[in-house]
Formats: C-alpha cells, sequence, structure tokens
C-alpha cells in the first residue's frame, strides 16, 4: 500500500513532490482540480491523499473534498497542504478528519515524515482490521464422513462464483464456518467477511447497523454492509431480520447501493452474499416473517450443513482437534481419548452439535485429570442403561418397566441402530464391532424392523416403521 494521490492547482508543486515521492519507493498520481481528484479516487482508492485547500477552477476546494472523503473513504489519511495556511485553516481541517496540516512554503524532510507517520497509521489501521476479522472466525473445516465430503464438495462449486448461498442446518452445525470457507477459497479472500447476527440485534438498530448513518454536520458512521465492501456480507439467521429491513436488503441486493441513515447521496457497494437459517424458511413464508421474494434472492445455490448425528464418524477427529485447539490458544492440557470415550461420544445425543462437543472437550480439560486419558465416566450419561459405583449396569427409565423379552429387543434395537448410526450405516464395521457374522447381524436387523436409507451423503438406521410413516 504506497499508492499517494497529490492534489494541487500548481502543476510545479505536484510534480515536484510526486519526483520527491517516486524517490522515496512510493507510487504517485497527479490531479490539478478538485474533478480530477474525485476521479482518481474512485478510480482506485489512495493509500494516502496530499490535499491543497485551495484550487483554482475547481467546483470543490480542499476542505469539501476532505469532507467526501472522510465520507466515503474513512480509512485514507489525508494531509492537507497550503499557502495561505493559518490557525482556522489548521483547526478546520483537523476538524474534518485531517491527519495533518502543512504550511507552504513546507521543508520536503518535515513532508516525508509527515507521510512516513501517516502511511504508518494507515497500515497498523489494516492490519488490525485483518486481525479482528481472524479473530472473529478463524478456524478449519474437520471431518471425513460421507456428509461432510458432500458438503465441502458442495461449498468448493461455489466458491469461484459469485452466486448467492443458502446455508441450512441446526444451530452449532457450523453455518458460519462453511461460509468462512466459501470466503477463504474465492477471489474475495483478501476482502472483508462481515458477519451481520439477525438475531442478536434490537429491530429498532438493524437499518443503522447495516447501512450506517450520516448527521447534520456530514460525519459519518459507516454500517455492516459498507464494511463488507469488496468482499462477503453473511447474514446469519436471516429469518429473524425485520420486515421492514427485508424489504431495502432486497433493494440492495438489485441496485447494490443504498442510503445512509440521515444521509441523502447512495452509496455504491460491491458485495457477496451469503445467508444462512436454522428453521424452514418455507414455513416462515407462511407465517408472514420472511419475504418470498428476498428468499428466492437469497437462495439461489443451497447448500446443507450436516447435524453432527449425521456425522458421527467425525466425532473423533473433531475432538482431537479440540483438543489441540484447547491447548494452542488456551494451554490446557494435551489428554488423549480413551476408547470408551469415543465409543460413547459417538453414541450420544448432540442437539448443540459441534458446538456443544467443543465445549464438552473444554470442559473436560478444565476439570479432568491432566494426567490420565478421558475417560468414559468423564462424560454425560445418558440413555436406557447406567454405570453404578460397584461396576452393575444400573437399567433407568421405561426400559425398566417392560417384560423382559420386550426389554430385550427394546434394548438390541436402541443398540444397534446407534452403532449403525455411529458407523455411518456401515454394516459391516458395525458387525466386527458388536462381534456377530454380517449375515447373522442383517437378520437380526430385519427382525427387529431396522432398516437403513441415505440422507445428507450417508447412510443413517431408522425403524421400517418410520419409513412407511415418511413415504405417507
Amino acid at each position: 500500500m504506497s499508492d499517494i494521490l497529490i492534489v494541487d492547482d500548481e502543476r510545479d508543486i505536484r510534480e515536484l513532490i510526486g519526483d520527491i515521492l517516486e524517490d522515496e519507493g512510493y507510487s504517485a498520481r497527479l490531479a490539478g482540480n478538485s474533478s480530477e481528484a474525485m476521479a482518481e479516487v474512485e478510480k482506485a482508492t489512495p493509500s494516502l491523499i496530499i490535499l491543497d485547500i485551495w484550487l483554482k477552477d475547481s467546483k470543490m476546494d480542499g476542505i469539501d473534498i476532505l469532507k467526501v472523503v472522510k465520507r466515503d473513504y474513512p480509512d485514507v489519511p489525508v494531509v492537507i497542504i497550503s499557502g495561505h495556511g493559518n490557525i482556522e485553516i489548521a483547526v478546520a481541517a483537523i476538524k474534518q478528519g485531517a491527519y495533518d496540516f502543512i504550511s507552504k512554503p513546507f521543508n520536503i524532510d518535515q513532508l516525508l515524515v509527515v507521510i512516513r507517520r501517516a502511511m504508518e497509521t494507515s497500515r497498523l489501521r489494516h492490519e488490525n482490521t485483518e486481525l479482528r476479522r481472524g479473530e472473529q472466525g478463524a478456524g478449519e473445516m474437520i471431518g471425513d464422513s460421507p456428509s461432510y465430503r458432500l458438503m465441502i464438495s458442495q461449498l468448493e462449486k461455489v466458491t469461484k462464483s459469485n452466486g448467492r448461498v443458502m446455508l441450512s442446518g441446526p444451530s452449532g452445525a457450523g453455518k458460519e464456518m462453511a461460509a468462512r470457507y466459501i470466503h477463504m477459497h474465492s477471489n474475495r479472500a483478501s476482502a472483508p467477511f462481515v458477519t451481520v447476527d439477525c438475531a442478536g440485534v434490537e429491530p429498532e438498530k438493524m437499518e443503522t447497523i447495516l447501512f450506517g448513518s450520516e448527521k447534520a454536520d456530514k460525519t459519518v458512521e459507516m454500517g455492516l454492509l459498507e464494511q463488507a465492501n469488496g468482499g462477503v456480507i453473511y447474514f446469519d439467521e436471516v429469518a429473524d431480520m425485520p420486515l421492514g429491513t427485508q424489504s431495502k436488503i432486497l433493494r440492495v441486493l438489485v441496485d447494490q447501493q443504498f442510503t445512509r441513515v440521515g444521509g441523502t447521496e447512495k452509496v455504491k457497494v460491491d458485495l457477496r452474499v451469503i445467508s444462512s437459517s436454522a428453521k424452514n424458511l418455507n414455513d416462515e413464508i407462511d407465517a408472514g416473517t420472511l419475504r418470498q421474494e428476498l428468499y428466492h434472492r437469497l437462495n439461489v445455490v443451497p447448500i446443507d450443513v450436516p447435524s453432527l448425528a449425521n456425522r458421527r464418524e467425525d466425532i473423533p477427529m473433531l475432538a482431537n482437534h479440540f483438543i489441540s485447539e484447547c491447548n494452542g490458544v488456551q494451554g490446557l492440557p494435551m489428554r488423549e481419548l480413551s476408547d470408551d470415550a469415543i465409543a460413547l461420544m459417538q453414541t450420544m445425543p448432540w442437539p448443540g452439535n459441534v458446538r456443544q462437543l467443543k465445549n464438552l472437550i473444554e470442559r473436560v480439560l478444565i476439570l479432568g485429570d491432566p494426567s490420565k486419558p478421558i475417560e468414559a465416566s468423564e462424560l454425560p450419561q445418558e440413555g436406557g442403561v447406567a454405570q453404578s459405583d460397584q461396576d452393575r449396569v444400573v437399567v433407568l427409565g421405561t426400559l425398566a418397566t417392560l417384560p423382559l423379552r420386550e426389554a430385550r429387543e427394546a434394548f438390541e434395537r436402541e443398540y444397534l441402530l446407534t452403532q449403525i448410526n455411529r458407523f455411518g450405516g456401515n454394516i459391516s464395521r458395525t458387525a466386527s464391532f458388536v462381534g456377530m457374522e454380517r449375515s447373522a447381524l442383517h437378520r437380526k436387523l430385519k427382525s427387529l424392523g431396522v432398516v437403513t436409507s441415505a440422507k445428507s451423503g450417508a447412510r443413517v438406521a431408522r425403524l421400517e416403521q418410520e419409513n412407511t410413516h415418511a413415504a405417507e
């Protein structure tokens, strides 16, 4: 970032400054009036502007240009120069956002010092912004199950396009991570990724947060849409966006421009839009909480993000990843996972999905013995049986109320359903683990009414009567 725009109505001055800057290794562009200056800014945003206050034969003077630049390009530092310098002009320029003020005739060494400081300030501001973006969503996509591979293949197909993507899936499944995957592998990877938490913003504040605001004195506060310019805007839980805002976002999608709250001028943006929801959006349309036209605009490429229950094979890989992450970020101990802990995690219900698994691993690492592997006894115990202190199996819930034959069948049915789903519908691996011949397992499953079918790229076990009801 070393592109400097020099705006001065005196040709000798602007060319002198340009030659000196190029000798110092900077790239310089020159403008002799306000029209040329604004044309250069719109053509490519400079890293810094050196701006004369008094411009002959111009529609705007330097202060007017400064106001526009700080409104539309607030991160670009502006150094003001003038041959008619006085304290009032200096104060006015600084109030309008100028980085510094230098009077003519100026000392070249002094000018270079100011330019270097301004460029360093701009660089640090840019780096801090990038670091904040990284902190908000750094991470990896982890997995190898069929449903995970199907999702990744779909994500990869949309990375190089500019098409709008709608990510669906339960809370905690990793929809924002999928959106970041698209961004990081696209030609916008170096541009911003900005998240809009549609469910977490108060409705009356949503438009100001999205579109920004402009006060009577022309002071500008950039909104999230403007911050995302050139990159990706991600609408998380888009069905929770207020209806009034939805109609305005629809116009942004069509025109790629908007007006700030309290402003009158149009702000142009170049955005890729990714949205997500854990809700059934057709139900939301029927309920009147989501505009159908907005849904069709956003749902150009629908991609399903599978729940953790539909990718149980990935649980050991994910758990070990979270152990390493907690060790690297928080200094928590590195612990191995015992086989019984892995088996239990692969059979547990995960209503909170990947987020719940990450929280569980963190809790176990904080509370457990750092010198020992993670055992099943450290994990939540749920289901029809539990382990007592005397190493006896204790029968829980409705299982304890059934006659022996019915209880045995119920246990076998739930046990085999759990194991088949744990191994992603792979009957051979299930038979090996449970200690049965494959043909014998098939007969047992048929007698218990257990079948497998495809779902989200994987095979899932369920009761045959559930399939019958689904077909009806």
